[in-house]
């Protein structure tokens, strides 16, 4: 049989403002002179129906309940009522929309459409300076930005998707051979000129 052993003079707040009166109570565990439990009961100030919080303690005998309930602190009361305060349903999370894809694969919509980018390398100025500054330089930049110099500088006859679907160690070897291309033929043409 159940029994009140210490009843609380300091109202304890729940998290949504509401004041309880707690009492400690404590009862015999089923099987007879085993261990008694301890629980915290809740009855609200404003009238209404008592909460119980689950078992708070498990102790050899009554004095020991008794001697735990002394000990108990108004934050510790807190955790008990929040413990006993009934829990709102979990809310089920909101369906998941369909998959845009069919396949793996980079959404054509990630490539930037416009045509006229300015890209942030001048890949020329740059090979002035040694092919190895410009594949440092490069190996700097995203891909979106390798694709952006080859297509301002006309390094590849590949459309801007079919650019935007090679790795950039492609994209650099592309820009690379591109600019020594260029700079072969510019040197070629000069040579050949004729000389007045």
């Amino acid at each position: 049989m159940a029994v009140t052993l210490l009843e609380f003079q300091t109202p304890v707040t729940a998290p949504d403002g509401s004041t309880y009166l707690a009492r400690a109570v404590g009862a015999e565990a089923e099987v007879r002179g085993a261990t008694w439990h301890g629980w915290i009961e809740f009855t609200p100030v404003s009238g209404g129906e008592p909460l119980c919080s689950p078992r708070e303690t498990t102790q050899p005998n009554r004095t020991d309940v008794e001697y735990w309930a002394t000990g108990l602190t108004n934050v510790y009361l807190e955790g008990a009522l929040a413990r006993a305060l009934p829990r709102p349903p979990k809310s089920s999370p909101p369906p998941m929309s369909p998959p845009a894809f069919g396949s793996p694969g980079r959404p054509l919509a990630a490539v930037p459409a416009e045509e006229n980018v300015t890209s942030v390398l001048d890949p020329f100025s740059v090979y002035r300076k040694g092919e190895a500054m410009l594949r440092r330089q490069l190996g700097a930049l995203s891909a979106w930005h390798l694709v952006n110099i080859i297509l301002d500088y006309k390094l590849s006859d590949d459309s801007r998707v079919a650019l935007s679907r090679m790795p950039a160690s492609a994209l650099i070897d592309t820009i690379v051979n591109g600019v020594q291309h260029a700079i072969d033929q510019s040197v070629g043409r000069s040579s050949r000129a004729p000389r007045y």
